[in-house]
């Protein structure tokens, strides 16, 4: 089954979020943005609609957490190098985002985290691609470990 997906993540800011996922490299599609929400393009199959505290609000009973303070969800996302993960954080970085905690070195696999200004948590990681298609101790890293 082919399915998009949409994440729905508040912000206290529209206009900084939108310059920060572009600063990503993310487009914003104009078609689904106003100024309750954005539309922010991470490929043909994923989207993050960046909505008001306020207009996210209307659309659940459940308080809106402050991703400041509270955990709700985690999203992580592959890359193609090492490299290519720390190009990534450099330009959160550069954007205003934050990294909550020091690169993580499993050896099959390495990933880093970045908290967007509101505080949301995006995570970039590269898996060995052996290590991805067979489990971990298959990665010649792990292999070579042991």
């Amino acid at each position: 089954m082919d399915a998009s997906i949409f994440v729905n993540i508040p912000t206290t800011d529209l206009e900084r979020a939108k310059a920060f996922y572009t600063a990503l490299g993310c487009d914003i599609n104009p078609n689904f943005t106003d100024d309750n929400a954005a539309c922010i393009v991470w490929s043909d199959t994923i989207y993050f609609m960046v909505l008001t505290r306020e207009f996210l609000a209307t659309f659940t009973d459940k308080p809106i957490a402050d991703p400041r303070e509270t955990l709700q969800v985690s999203l992580s996302f592959s890359r193609d190098s090492r490299q290519a993960v720390d190009a990534i954080l450099e330009l959160g970085l550069a954007a205003g985002g934050t990294e909550p905690r020091e690169a993580q070195d499993y050896g099959f696999m390495y990933s880093r985290d970045l908290d967007d200004p509101d505080g949301n948590s995006l995570g970039f990681l590269y898996m060995d691609p052996v290590a991805a298609a067979e489990g971990p101790s298959a990665s010649p890293s792990e292999r070579a470990q042991a």
